[in-house]
């Protein structure tokens, strides 16, 4: 059923698999797995598994049946480069994303050895994103793997934004969100960080987006950043075009395709 969604750079989002588990600092508050939990104690027949990863082959076909282009989060409920999700599942979801070329597919992984592993044998078509996550120093590895995926666009999701990361490889990187933790138990998020970031996106010409500050209640911290809010998208994305070649993200219907509840 349609929701509101509650991504910022993102209009829809498509679940052909559900669950994960942790392989790093980033997950240790996963809104997923919260999300996950409430979606089973309410007897979510996609959720009778918990957070265990679980395969929806009949959602693989989803993308193709809506007509009127869209920017689809792929997993925002898990991780397509999971272990447990078998190669010819991740090839049947790019097929998918390939032979859809009116809406543009944002793909997320913290699993960055295997998506570099596998992405000879996949399909990039320019509608299809790729991004890693990357929460503090330990991880920045996921980036040199990304650089080595031919993606038309590569992005990073600087989220939960755990420590300071001042010396940030973006050669090969189109797009940097950045974000603090939110919900039950969350981390702070120095200020000094993110605009460090936000000063390297702009002198190796990266499109910046600053999503939140995070905190138990995310809404009374806001997204402002310098008293103004931050959203430029990939300049092969969907956007307004900014002189210095940024994209600003056009006012999207936050309408999500919520096929997980």
């Amino acid at each position: 059923m349609p929701k509101t969604s509650k991504i910022e750079w993102t209009q829809f989002t498509w679940n052909p698999v559900t669950g994960c588990s942790r392989v790093s600092e980033g997950c240790r508050h996963c809104y997923a797995e919260r999300m996950a939990g409430r979606l089973l104690a309410m007897g979510s027949p996609r959720y009778r598994n918990g957070f265990k990863v679980t395969l929806h082959p009949d959602l693989i076909d989803l993308p193709r049946r809506m007509a009127k282009p869209r920017v689809i989060f792929v997993n925002s409920m898990s991780d397509l480069f999971h272990e447990k999700v078998p190669d010819n599942f991740i090839r049947r979801v790019f097929d998918t994303m390939a032979a859809c070329p009116q809406h543009t597919f944002q793909v997320l992984t913290k699993r960055s050895g295997r998506l570099r592993a596998i992405a000879p044998q996949l399909p990039w078509p320019k509608n299809v994103w790729m991004g890693v996550s990357v929460e503090d120093e330990r991880v920045v590895s996921r980036i040199t793997d990304l650089a080595q995926v031919p993606a038309q666009v590569r992005f990073l999701s600087l989220e939960p934004l755990l420590g300071p990361l001042d010396n940030l490889e973006l050669t090969a990187i189109h797009w940097a969100i950045v974000g603090g933790e939110s919900g039950p138990g969350a981390r702070p998020m120095a200020e000094a960080w993110v605009e460090s970031i936000r000063q390297q996106c702009e002198k190796q010409k990266v499109a910046f987006f600053f999503k939140q500050w995070g905190g138990v209640n995310k809404h009374s911290t806001g997204r402002l950043l310098n008293g103004r809010n931050y959203d430029a998208m990939p300049a092969h994305g969907t956007g307004v075009r900014r002189p210095g070649g940024a994209t600003v993200n056009r006012a999207w219907r936050k309408v999500a395709l919520d096929v997980v509840a």
